[in-house]
């Protein structure tokens, strides 16, 4: 806590399932269910043809790499990723999806080596071993001491969410899905069904209905976070409902509008003085091989650091990019900082935001 104000770490996508988990010292079973690879070590070695050979089994830090040191250096109040695995040894592969993920519950250590103090799980492949794989999920981490929020056994444990305490503050983060993630409808948690909290839609109503839970919660004193699992997996434009949907729920009592889903970071905004990132984009998965979105640089990942005032408002945001490489994170290349920097602030700017490189290498607001 600086100021007065709260320090938080935003990270995307922590995929840690599939080629990941085949590489950590405890891999589960490599079978797979997609169409074209039925051996997740496939995945390693695309990885390895890449960029050179893993040392298999690795530490459990390894996919963190250096985002571990940037973590400790920032000393964040609050750690938040969005865990899009499951964390169980079922094989009852959820039928009609082409994508399963799941790690060992034995290499969980390499989720809590980074200290998230909250895991959001409202996403599309939280239930992708069903609600058996679901409950396991929740049972390891949760006796691993992680908060878990968006997901649950009943509707009443997946809106439930999750409260962070620091100090004599709270930060209270709300966690939702939507189908434009890929989230399936009838994943919806409800009150004789296990699932994700979901959102029908983005409409006003829907707003208004989140803004109530905010509302019905939050303190003086409190900061609200929304974390969303919405959009596309490619492409920068943000649909005009989900601006329309962060400005509702800024009004309604939210401070910081946290996406995710989008396999590279989207659009930053600044609305009512508060953060709306809409696609944090991938931080750990085991992607490197495949090819087909090379223009996207979705081999580049960011640590966003996000200071909050007193009041909500966005004090600083300093963003961190890393590059993915034999599935571990390093420092990106300075003309990959520079890429990054130009294109999000190429595709930021239509919203008011506009972005540069500091002197120490991190991406920052550009000031007037």
């Amino acid at each position: 806590m600086a100021g007065g104000g709260l320090r938080l770490f935003l990270g995307g996508d922590v995929m840690l399932g599939r080629g990941v988990d085949q590489i950590l010292p405890h891999p589960g079973d490599p079978a797979l269910w997609e169409r074209s690879v039925s051996d997740a070590r496939t995945y390693v070695r695309l990885a390895e043809q890449k960029n050179g050979v893993i040392p298999a089994p690795v530490g459990f830090d390894w996919p963190w790499g250096d985002a571990l040191g940037l973590l400790d250096r920032f000393a964040p109040d609050v750690r938040m990723v969005n865990l899009e695995t499951s964390v169980t040894t079922s094989d009852r592969a959820e039928p009609g999806k082409a994508v399963h993920y799941r790690m060992n519950p034995g290499n969980l250590p390499a989720l809590t080596i980074a200290e998230p103090d909250v895991c959001s799980i409202a996403n599309n492949h939280i239930l992708d071993f069903g609600a058996g794989g679901l409950a396991e999920t929740l049972e390891v981490v949760g006796r691993a001491g992680l908060r878990t929020v968006g997901a649950g056994l009943t509707v009443a444990d997946a809106l439930r969410p999750a409260v962070v305490t620091i100090g004599s503050r709270r930060v209270i983060v709300f966690s939702f899905g939507t189908a434009s993630s890929g989230v399936p409808t009838y994943w919806s948690a409800t009150t004789s069904r296990p699932g994700v909290a979901f959102l029908p839609d983005l409409s006003d109503d829907t707003a208004a209905d989140v803004a109530a839970r905010v509302r019905a919660l939050k303190r003086p004193g409190d900061l609200a976070v929304l974390s969303v699992h919405w959009g596309s997996n490619w492409g920068y434009d943000v649909p005009s409902s989900h601006r329309r949907f962060a400005d509702r729920v800024i009004r309604g009592g939210i401070d910081l509008v946290y996406g995710h889903s989008s396999h590279h970071p989207r659009p930053i905004e600044i609305c009512r003085d508060r953060l709306v990132l809409y696609g944090c984009g991938d931080l750990i998965d085991d992607y490197e091989g495949i090819a087909g979105y090379e223009q996207h640089r979705d081999d580049l990942r960011m640590l966003y650091f996000v200071t909050l005032d007193p009041a909500g408002r966005l004090a600083d945001l300093r963003m961190a990019v890393l590059q993915a490489s034999r599935m571990r994170l390093r420092p990106a290349r300075p003309e990959d900082r520079e890429w990054t920097c130009r294109t999000l602030d190429r595709v930021s700017r239509r919203y008011g935001t506009r972005l540069t490189v500091a002197q120490d290498g991190m991406l920052r607001l550009k000031t007037a």
